[in-house]
């Protein structure tokens, strides 16, 4: 039975089912050897390529859905590569084979906290679609003056450049002089929205965590920069609450941390040494 090709490829791996949809309107997706179509329906035993490159197609029922929590730190990027060679949210991850991890969201470079990965493109999808509204709390101190009327403007509604916003919860957490802590709930993933909320009242947040996804909170013994595998009533959890079939079983398997942190390691020095190399070549061009 044929399906969607974006559904097909976020099964397989590539990308959330959303990035494959741009992809195929990009024209980076054959099927068979023809530029493929928004729409455009395969079956399990069509050639697809994306960028040129094979894609291993996984039957309806064959993958196993994992997740993992991750402790973000400060300083590391939510994307795949950097051209300046920094740190990015996947150097730490442990490999998969023949498979990869997909981003349940992100948080920019200045923000720490709990982050999600998956295998799943259709979990990630899903849990990333403003319909599901699921709760992400972050922890939030505040430099400024606060009152009791900017708060009440923050959980009524506050226009933004990209349309309304709003906290569904605030709550004070202490602090001292003019450094206050508060945890805010939205059930939207924004571009720094909740910086931008708290920019819109004239304070500015100097630092922020992201402590609850839905009902899955940020582990306190994990380290940051560490992972750990959901267990199996986690993953359900998560594919309930956007209206996937619960998993029967999760097994992990990948390359061990250290080896794939060396590796990351390698990578970086191999970038900065090449663009050291670059530098100097322009600079005897002078």
């Amino acid at each position: 039975m044929s399906e969607k090709l974006q559904k097909v490829l976020a099964r397989a791996g590539v990308g959330s089912r959303r990035e494959m949809e741009a992809y195929i309107e990009a024209g980076r997706v054959s099927v068979d050897g023809k530029v493929a179509t928004l729409g455009d329906r395969v079956e399990e035993t069509a050639l697809v390529r994306v960028d040129g490159h094979v894609v291993k197609l996984a039957a309806k029922e064959s993958r196993v859905c994992r997740v993992l929590m991750y402790h973000k730190p400060e300083g590391e990027l939510c994307t795949r590569k950097d051209p300046e060679g920094r740190r990015t949210v996947f150097d730490r991850l442990p490999r998969l084979d023949g498979d990869r991890w997909i981003a349940i969201g992100r948080l920019d470079i200045n923000t720490s906290g709990l982050l999600l990965f998956t295998n799943d493109g259709e979990l990630a999808n899903r849990l990333m679609h403003p319909k599901f509204e699921i709760e992400r709390e972050y922890s939030a101190r505040v430099f400024g003056e606060v009152n009791n009327q900017m708060l009440k403007t923050l959980t009524t509604g506050v226009e933004l450049e990209d349309g309304e916003a709003k906290f569904l919860k605030i709550k004070p957490m202490g602090g001292e002089g003019l450094n206050t802590w508060y945890n805010v709930t939205l059930t939207e993933g924004r571009n720094r929205e909740v910086r931008r909320l708290w920019q819109s009242q004239g304070v500015e947040v100097s630092r922020l965590i992201r402590i609850r996804y839905g009902q899955l909170h940020l582990d306190k013994r994990l380290p940051q920069g560490g992972w750990a595998e959901l267990k199996l009533e986690e993953v359900n959890y998560l594919r309930d609450s956007v209206g996937l079939k619960p998993e029967t079983q999760t097994k992990l398997s990948v390359m061990p941390e250290r080896r794939n942190e060396k590796r990351a390691q390698v990578n970086r020095i191999r970038k900065a040494v090449k663009k050291h190399n670059q530098r100097l070549q322009q600079s005897k061009r002078r």
